[in-house]
């Protein structure tokens, strides 16, 4: 039986509907709820959506938009660590049959996610440490982050906890493979993404 089937009243959710509310009032704002606390990123700028494009095409090259998984953008991840609590990754790996677990408010449980991947912004620190913490909870098996500002992309494995027992730090110059557990041999070249992530200036 999914979880959406106990799907309780927004007004036994308040944060849940304050939230809805933050995303009428400011629409392209993306809002999460970790740790019992309401977080509200802006919209991203070009370079971060020009980085997950290029993020998607090997993931799909490799298959895994057509099969057993689904490769998608700002999917909602319900998560443990409170029972409001959800996130939004900027893009997740998921298994094909994922609209089964739906929960409430466009999140899903965390079963059905393979992968998640953050592009960071202007609130890097929430990718860095918040997210860790409630990822590593939730028990999604690899996180990568694409830290724009210190120019470098981290792949988290291993989940114990609230934190990833294997935290690897990839510099431009290197190819990082992800982890088999995927589903296929992803290969990311860390030099095109953070290049990707950077605003183009004319030289």
């Amino acid at each position: 039986m999914s979880a959406a089937s106990v799907e309780r009243p927004h007004d036994e959710r308040p944060l849940i509907a304050e939230a809805n509310r933050l995303m009428e009032r400011v629409p392209g704002y993306r809002v999460e709820i970790i740790g019992g606390q309401l977080l509200v990123t802006p919209p991203p700028d070009g370079p971060h959506a020009r980085a997950l494009t290029k993020l998607m095409r090997p993931f799909i090259a490799a298959g895994l938009d057509d099969g057993e998984t689904e490769v998608l953008q700002g999917i909602g991840l319900w998560l443990p660590t409170d029972i409001e609590d959800y996130a939004v990754p900027d893009l997740s790996l998921v298994d094909a049959d994922f609209d089964d677990h739906l929960v409430e408010n466009n999140s899903y449980e965390p079963v059905c996610f393979r992968l998640v991947l953050e592009v960071t912004s202007s609130n890097w620190k929430n990718d860095l440490k918040t997210k860790v913490a409630a990822y590593a909870e939730a028990g999604v098996p690899v996180y990568v982050v694409v830290d724009r500002r210190h120019r470098r992309l981290h792949v988290l494995t291993d989940p114990v906890g609230n934190d990833y027992a294997t935290h690897r730090f990839h510099s431009p110059g290197q190819q990082v493979t992800l982890p088999d557990s995927i589903g296929a041999k992803v290969t990311l070249d860390v030099t095109e993404i953070l290049r990707a992530g950077q605003p183009r200036t004319d030289d």
